[in-house]
């Protein structure tokens, strides 16, 4: 899946709790699923934070000093 605004867009509640269970479980057969996984949480929860407040713990996003 192609991470753009109009994907991001048909998120809905029902569609982001299952993204995040599949995270949760951590069921993969590669890591480069669950990291595709991880970016597209990334990306809704900058662009829909509204819809990803409650698995904001599955991004792990910390502030860090890139200096």
């Amino acid at each position: 899946m192609s991470i753009t605004p109009e994907s991001l867009a048909e998120f809905d509640e029902e569609s982001i709790a299952v993204l995040a269970r599949r995270l949760d479980d951590d069921d993969y057969p590669s890591a480069f699923d669950s990291l595709s996984d991880w970016h597209l949480l990334r990306a809704l929860a900058i662009h829909r934070p509204d819809l990803t407040a409650p698995y904001v713990h599955l991004v792990d996003q910390e502030p860090f000093d890139e200096d």
